[in-house]
């Protein structure tokens, strides 16, 4: 099924009319567009322009995708025009499907929480407005507990730390749009402009109430959190640890 992942407009990419052609990732080679098979899961991440954010994840181990689109607004189908200007109330997101053997969803909200800066409203870094919003869109009761229970122990590790209050949007089943092929796994295509805005707070995330860590605590160290736009020194291949 495809749950809430919309089927993608197919003026987004190049094809000869009427036909749906699949879109491959371009690090990963699996479709993009593709519903959760059996074993799967897929959730919704807003950590400012989705380009650096979508880079992050599709390098964790255990992932089987991921695309770039919108999510949380009033408009169906929206353009990229029509999320900058900041009225369709859409978030900029990335879809993560994974596989739930090798990757535990605590992993993922581990990423999420610590790439960026959940306190800063409608903006990441220099981006500003509603499109760059943090935002966490679940597809599931049991990741909503997941999320909020690693939100309540990420608000207390940054109120330690002197910093403010989560503002991310939190909520579940919010159809995602995709976006237009041109900005999918844009960072690793040839003659990409590296951007990130990413402002990641330095403050890791621990253990939680039913966390399921699944991945080798090595995984991390192929992100550095203690510079902002961290995402854009790492490797665009996916993290292996042999």
């Amino acid at each position: 099924m495809f749950g809430l992942f919309q089927k993608p407009d197919s003026s987004t990419s190049s094809q000869q009319p009427g036909v749906q052609q699949e879109r491959l990732h371009a690090v990963l080679g699996t479709p993009i567009d593709a519903p959760v098979a059996d074993g799967q899961q897929e959730v919704f991440f807003g950590c400012g322009c989705f380009w650096g954010a979508e880079k992050g994840f599709w390098r964790l181990p255990g992932v089987v995708t991921t695309a770039v689109g919108y999510a949380g607004g009033s408009l169906t189908d929206p353009s990229y025009q029509q999320v900058c200007s900041g009225r369709s109330g859409h978030s900029e997101v990335v879809r993560v499907v994974w596989e739930s053997s090798a990757i535990g969803f605590a992993d993922l909200l581990k990423l999420f929480w610590e790439c960026h800066d959940p306190t800063q409203g409608d903006r990441q870094g220099n981006d500003r407005g509603s499109q760059y919003r943090s935002a966490l869109f679940v597809t599931s009761a049991e990741q909503l507990q997941l999320a909020e229970a690693s939100r309540e122990s990420y608000q207390a590790l940054l109120s330690a730390a002197g910093l403010g209050t989560i503002t991310t949007e939190l909520r579940q089943d919010v159809p995602f749009w995709p976006a237009e092929t041109y900005h999918q796994q844009y960072l690793a295509k040839p003659g990409s402009r590296p951007y990130c805005s990413a402002q990641p707070t330095g403050v890791p995330l621990g253990a939680f109430v039913d966390a399921d860590y699944r991945l080798d605590p090595r995984v991390w160290q192929a992100y550095d959190w203690s510079i902002s736009h961290c995402v854009l020194r790492g490797d665009n291949a996916p993290i292996r640890l042999d």
